[in-house]
């Protein structure tokens, strides 16, 4: 018996187009349903709550950190642009980039008592437990 084998010309080619083609990994649940968002990492304390956010790529002053009625929300933006002029084309590139999260905060945050640290693409908020709950809106300074 005779086993036909079919020869491609270019392999590497012909598997970059088929994963250029491939809609259903364009169109994946992970880039337009959420994936967008950073991970966050909470962990209780006996005298805090702890917040990690995961979002490398952005500067201090991108993000927007506010409480309101309970509401923990923490939001960047930002935006790079690259352009180069030379003799016969131009390039141009430029992304964008932006997120927002939300927490219900526990009855039991003094919102006053919120510390907010970036560095190195680590967002760490420190939230303080106490006895009771504040509904005035604040923005928190991040250092």
């Amino acid at each position: 018996m005779t086993t036909l084998v079919k020869k491609t010309a270019h392999p590497a080619l012909q598997a970059m187009m088929e994963d250029f083609w491939n809609t259903d990994r364009f169109f994946d649940k992970a880039v337009f349903n959420g994936g967008l968002l950073p991970a966050v990492n909470i962990r209780e304390t006996k005298h805090h709550y702890q917040l990690e956010v995961a979002v490398p790529g952005f500067k201090k002053d991108d993000f927007k950190v506010t409480t309101e009625d309970g509401i923990l929300t923490i939001s960047a933006e930002t935006s790079k642009e690259e352009k180069e002029d030379k003799e016969g084309y131009t390039r141009r590139e430029f992304s964008c980039a932006s997120f927002s999260r939300s927490f219900k905060l526990p009855d039991n945050v003094e919102e006053e008592e919120i510390h907010a640290n970036y560095q190195n693409g680590l967002l760490e908020l420190e939230l303080k437990k106490s006895g009771k709950h504040q509904t005035a809106k604040k923005e928190i300074k991040i250092n």
